[in-house]
């Protein structure tokens, strides 16, 4: 079983920035891609950023590219979402999730574990 824990949320004017962090549970973190997702409302899920176990690849969906990074340090089991240049499109409840293999992909269906989701909002 593991566990996940997003932090740093919070409401944000537009251009501004928030880092979000997302600590694990568990001694194999390193095994496994972690992603973060988001969800605005009455849309779906969707993709935002992805890294591998070892931190080397990265992805990002288009629409967060150039202004978002995501990175990870294994040895506190904490992957974190750096974002920058915020606008209200960004508004959402991020989750990070945990995928069962080392590669990162981009649909929710490819992770197994979520953490329960911190809200973002950016205002105008």
């Amino acid at each position: 079983q593991v566990q996940l824990v997003e932090s740093g949320g919070g409401l944000v004017q537009a251009g501004g920035s928030l880092r979000l962090s997302c600590a694990a549970s568990g001694r194999t973190f390193y095994l496994y891609a972690m992603g973060w997702f988001r969800q605005a409302p009455g849309k779906e899920r969707e993709f935002v950023a992805g890294i591998s176990g070892s931190g080397i690849r990265r992805y990002y969906s288009e629409s967060v590219k150039g202004r978002f990074t995501i990175s990870r340090d294994n040895a506190k089991n904490t992957v974190y979402l750096q974002m920058n240049s915020l606008t209200p499109a960004d508004t959402g409840v991020y989750y990070c999730a945990k995928r069962p293999v080392a590669t990162t992909g981009v649909s929710p269906n490819e992770y197994d574990y979520w953490g329960q989701g911190t809200q973002v909002t950016v205002s105008s």
